[in-house]
C-alpha cells in the first residue's frame, strides 16, 4: 500500500504542479473539469443513485452546470452568489456532521438533496479555483499555494494526532481524527502561510489578514473531509473509488479542496488581498 501511494504521488505531483502553473486558462478549466466530472461520478454512488443510467444522467447535469458557469463567465455576479451559497452550506455542514444520522436513509427526498448538494459543491469548487487561477500575476501560484497549504495542514494533523491525539473530533464520522490533530494542522498551516506571505509579496497588516484567511480555510477543509467521511459511512464504503492506486478515489483526494477553494477565494476577495 505504501509503495503504491509513493508511486502514485511521484507521478501525480509533477503533473499537478505543471498543470496549475503552465496550462492556459481554457485548458486548466478543461482538465479541472474532467477531475470534477470524475468526482461527480463517485458522488453519485454516495447519494446513492442505482444503475449506470442514473449515474450517467447525473454526470450530464453536472457537466451542463459547468458549461453554464463557463458561458456566464467566472467573474459573473451569478457565480459570486453560487460561491457564497456554497460557503453558507459549509457552515451548515458542521451541524450535519454533529448529527450524522441525518440523511442516512434512502428516502427520495434525501437522495434529491444529496444530488443537488453534490452539483452545488463540485461546481462551486471548480468556479472558485478558476477565478483564483485567473487573478492577475499570482493566480496560478495561489492555486498551487492552496493545494500545498492543505497538504501541509494534513501532515501537521497526522503527526500531531499520532503523537498527542486523545480527544476525538467526530468519533461517529471519522474515529481517527482528533482535536490535537486539528491544532497541529492550524499550527503547520500558520507557519507555512507566514513564510509564503513574503514570497507572495504580502507585507505589513496584510500578512495577518492573509494568515487569518488561511486558518479559516483549513478549518473548512477539515469540514469538507468530515462531510465526505459522513457520506461514505452512510452508504457503508471505505473509499469513494479506486482510480488512484493507494489513495482511493478522486473525492478522497479533493474533499478538503472542494470546501477550501470557495472559502479561500472569498476570504481573499473580502479582505482585498
Amino acid at each position: 500500500m505504501l509503495r503504491e501511494r509513493l508511486i502514485s504521488a511521484a507521478i501525480l505531483i509533477p503533473l499537478v504542479v505543471a498543470g496549475v502553473l503552465y496550462l492556459p486558462a481554457e485548458w486548466f478549466a478543461f482538465v479541472l473539469g474532467m477531475i470534477i466530472m470524475g468526482a461527480a461520478w463517485e458522488w453519485s454512488a454516495l447519494i446513492p443513485l442505482e444503475g449506470n443510467n442514473m449515474r450517467v444522467a447525473y454526470l450530464v447535469i453536472t457537466a451542463a452546470a459547468l458549461v453554464q458557469v463557463w458561458l456566464a463567465g467566472i467573474q459573473a455576479t451569478a457565480v459570486s452568489i453560487l460561491l457564497w451559497v456554497a460557503l453558507a452550506w459549509w457552515v451548515c455542514a458542521m451541524l450535519w456532521i454533529s448529527r450524522p444520522g441525518l440523511g442516512s436513509g434512502h428516502l427520495l427526498s434525501g437522495r434529491i438533496f444529496k444530488a443537488l448538494l453534490g452539483v452545488l459543491l463540485l461546481v462551486s469548487a471548480w468556479s472558485a479555483l478558476l477565478r483564483l487561477h485567473a487573478r492577475p500575476e499570482t493566480g496560478p501560484q495561489l492555486v498551487l499555494f492552496l493545494m500545498i497549504l492543505i497538504w501541509v495542514a494534513d501532515s501537521g494533523a497526522y503527526f500531531a494526532g499520532r503523537k498527542w491525539g486523545t480527544r476525538k473530533l467526530a468519533p461517529a464520522v471519522s474515529p481517527g481524527k482528533t482535536w490535537e490533530g486539528v491544532y497541529g494542522a492550524l499550527i503547520a498551516c500558520s507557519v507555512f502561510a507566514v513564510a509564503s506571505a513574503f514570497l507572495l509579496h504580502t507585507t505589513g497588516a496584510r500578512i495577518t489578514a492573509f494568515v487569518a484567511v488561511c486558518i479559516v480555510t483549513i478549518l473548512f477543509s477539515i469540514v469538507g473531509d468530515l462531510q465526505e467521511s459522513l457520506l461514505k459511512r452512510q452508504v457503508g464504503i471505505k473509499d469513494s473509488g479506486s482510480l488512484i492506486p493507494g489513495h482511493g478515489g478522486i473525492l478522497d483526494r479533493i474533499d478538503s479542496l472542494i470546501a477550501a477553494g470557495p472559502v479561500f477565494l472569498l476570504g481573499l476577495e473580502w479582505m482585498r488581498l
